[in-house]
């Protein structure tokens, strides 16, 4: 059969094109030696003006989406993956592969030998002191942990008690890092590391992890620690979240930024790891929140963003020696979570009241934290039904939802100088999810304490499991029936000067940004899917 000759033509301009299209081309790379996660820049020609599908591996490994700072036809800038190695660098553009260039990790570079230490990892030569409690401020020196702490840190042993079914394997210390929330990290150069010791914290092994390596271990000894948590009960779950966007009118250029929440890491939920995440996220971490950024969405379209986490969670139980409390009211835990804020107005003159009627002349932290949770109960205030109002009208009416109480309880705790913070999430119950929120309280020289005024008063929806004796057990103790989203509220800034931002209130996380349009987003709306549990594993 002949063919047109029209055809014949198409056929011959496709096949001529795609002759055209030329391979990418290498001529330099800069700098040739270099450290993992800092920028490198590939010049060449024919990589495209666009990165589109386009990609670049270095030593077999691609650098994730927001990796890439600028993409153009002979220049393309990214960041080298953080666990990367030395290897060549080459351009993927249109199914076709460059030569190739050979990057070196500087850290696995020979080197001399300096003041009697050999490689580039970091090594611990002393802690002082060489024991404290929970919060105690410690010095560490010794030699390269880096110019700044980056992504490293400074990791304490933790434990927790296992069935005796648990193979031997599982029986090992575990590690939990230096909090951000306690105000850990102090200082950080290549030679002097000072951080507090943090919440969860036992007496063993310290390690330093860096880009460059961890440090052989360092013994510590926690100690002076009035009373015990116990950590048992581990849950392990994987859960799924989703948005989903619908546009109407738009244009080109715009931007849609989601600031999605990512499960909060604590000394009782650990080893949080994003499993899969469809778009990839512009930001994975930023305080608590992964942002994702999409880009000249079209009029009339739908986009949407499917992420699954994996996080194991531990039932908590404390027991506290209250005489053996001795608070520092200049600690930055202590000044930092006994501030008022419009949230928790603790300076306002009627919770100040109430709080005074309360405690009496109260002295110890960890008794007004009970008289105060203890008042809650016996006054009947807490119902499971939602309530839309605020904590004010809260002490009037006698009434309260449990997102109101657990404000209500860290207002009258700050207003008392006991440090203290609001956390939500979601309950569990057989995979099933429903948006929860409790408290936590600070101990110096014991860490965080759990309290759940609303599953203390039975005030969450009947198919939860609540706990015998739920009155004295959620004092001080909590279930792992749960997964925190937030503690504490987080204050989030747009991404641009005229974005028109969007809020949820009393969702599974505590955040004053969700949303931002900016552009030529005339109108879309969104849909915020709830925590859907795929997995549980108890062990």
């Amino acid at each position: 059969m002949k063919l047109p000759m029209t055809a014949m033509l198409l056929m011959f301009a496709v096949v001529f094109s795609g002759c055209r299209q030329k391979a990418p081309v290498i001529h330099s790379i800069s700098p040739k030696i270099g450290n993992l996660e800092e920028p490198l820049t590939v010049n060449g020609i024919n990589f495209g003006n666009e990165r589109g599908e386009s990609f670049v591996t270095i030593g077999g490994i691609q650098p994730t989406g927001s990796s890439y700072l600028r993409w153009q036809d002979d220049r393309i800038v990214f960041r080298v993956p953080a666990f990367g190695e030395s290897g060549l660098v080459y351009v993927n553009t249109n199914g076709k592969k460059s030569n190739g260039a050979l990057f070196a990790n500087r850290l696995r570079m020979p080197m001399q030998p300096e003041e009697g230490e050999t490689g580039f990892g970091p090594k611990i030569t002393a802690i002082k002191p060489q024991n404290g409690s929970v919060g105690t401020l410690l010095e560490i020196t010794g030699t390269g942990f880096g110019t700044s702490r980056g992504r490293g840190g400074v990791f304490f042993s933790w434990s927790a008690e296992m069935p005796v079914s648990a193979p031997a394997e599982a029986r090992f210390s575990e590690f939990i890092e230096t909090s951000e929330t306690e105000f850990g990290y102090e200082m950080w150069n290549e030679r002097e590391i000072r951080v507090r010791v943090p919440d969860g914290a036992t007496g063993g092994n310290i390690e330093i992890r860096t880009a460059r390596g961890g440090s052989p271990p360092l013994f510590f000894t926690v100690t002076d620690k009035p009373g015990t948590k116990i950590f048992r009960d581990k849950q392990n779950y994987t859960l799924t979240s989703y948005v989903n966007i619908k546009t109407g009118e738009a244009e080109a250029p715009n931007s849609l930024f989601l600031w999605v929440p990512r499960p909060a890491s604590s000394s009782s939920q650990r080893n949080i790891e994003m499993l899969q995440s469809a778009p990839l996220p512009f930001m994975e971490d930023y305080r608590g929140t992964g942002i994702y950024k999409l880009e000249d969405i079209a009029a009339n379209s739908e986009t949407r963003v499917n992420i699954t986490w994996k996080v194991e969670v531990y039932r908590v139980e404390t027991a506290v020696r209250h005489q053996q409390i001795k608070q520092d009211p200049l600690s930055p835990v202590n000044l930092a979570y006994t501030q008022s804020s419009p949230p928790i107005p603790s300076d306002d003159p009627r919770i100040k009241s109430k709080a005074a009627q309360i405690l009496g002349r109260e002295r110890n932290p960890y008794q007004k934290a009970r008289a105060v949770y203890d008042w809650m109960l016996k006054e009947k205030l807490i119902t499971e039904d939602r309530i839309d109002t605020d904590i004010f009208t809260a002490l009037e009416t006698g009434r309260a939802d449990p997102y109101h109480a657990a404000l209500l309880y860290c207002a009258l705790l700050r207003s008392a100088g006991v440090p203290s913070l609001p956390v939500a999430g979601v309950l569990v119950n057989r995979g099933s999810t429903a948006n929860h929120y409790w408290a936590e309280f600070w101990v110096d020289g014991f860490g965080w304490i759990p309290v759940d005024p609303a599953m203390g008063a039975g005030a969450v929806p009947a198919p939860a499991n609540i706990r015998e004796e739920r009155d004295k057990f959620y004092f001080g103790s909590i279930d792992s029936q749960r997964i925190a989203f937030s503690r504490g509220f987080t204050g989030l800034s747009p991404m641009t000067p005229k974005g028109r931002t969007v809020s949820l209130e009393r969702s599974y996380a505590l955040q004053n940004l969700w949303e931002e349009a900016a552009g030529g987003i005339e109108s879309y709306t969104s849909l915020w899917g709830d925590i859907v549990i795929t997995g549980i594993y108890a062990q």
